[in-house]
């Protein structure tokens, strides 16, 4: 059990037989009443976000998730293909399982596999991916604005908008948390 008073980012609680990560809180004294917590929580398997108020102190069954490091291979179909860098068993998941995750999904890519109650509730990718651009139109000429940006098609297939100077051919960096453009590497 762990109780409201000791909420931070990125720990997992259990909530209604779900797995759920704290990404925001805020803890509230107000002049009068008593103090609560207000929190923004990740759901691991559906990735919804719920915002949920809790009293102060109140008590919350921690949730018991495990990560594996996993290694993408391949895909079949729709489902994706996994193998575990330590035994070396490979799992499918299907594109359902992964959700977002699987528009920055490029194979050989290191991932976490989430687990919780024995079943895979889905991936967590790194931070940041480098990705080819595959297609992209070319920047028109004399459009300038600041912050102009343009549609590109990565490797994976995915769709984000980039600055007009980035060209097919480049290599890019991309937030998987958000699908936001970072940089040109």
């Amino acid at each position: 059990m762990i109780s409201t008073n000791n909420f931070h980012i990125g720990l997992t609680i259990e909530l209604d037989d779900e797995a759920y990560t704290v990404t925001d809180f805020q803890h509230v004294k107000p002049g009068k009443g008593a103090a609560f917590v207000r929190s923004k929580l990740k759901n691991l398997r559906t990735g919804a976000t719920l915002e949920k108020t809790f009293r102060a102190g109140e008590k919350l069954s921690r949730a018991r998730v495990i990560k594996r490091k996993m290694q993408y291979l391949y895909r079949a179909g729709e489902f994706l293909n996994f193998m575990d860098t330590e035994n070396f068993e490979q799992i499918s998941l299907s594109e359902e399982q992964l959700g977002d995750a699987i528009k920055f999904l490029k194979e050989n890519m290191l991932i976490e596999l989430i687990v919780h109650n024995g079943i895979t509730i889905g991936i967590e990718l790194a931070n940041f991916v480098e990705l080819l651009v595959t297609e992209t139109d070319p920047g028109i000429r004399g459009d300038t604005v600041s912050g102009a940006t343009k549609r590109a098609i990565v490797e994976t297939g995915a769709q984000i908008n980039v600055p007009l100077f980035v060209e097919q051919g480049d290599k890019v960096k991309i937030d998987t948390r958000t699908g936001d453009y970072i940089e040109r590497v």
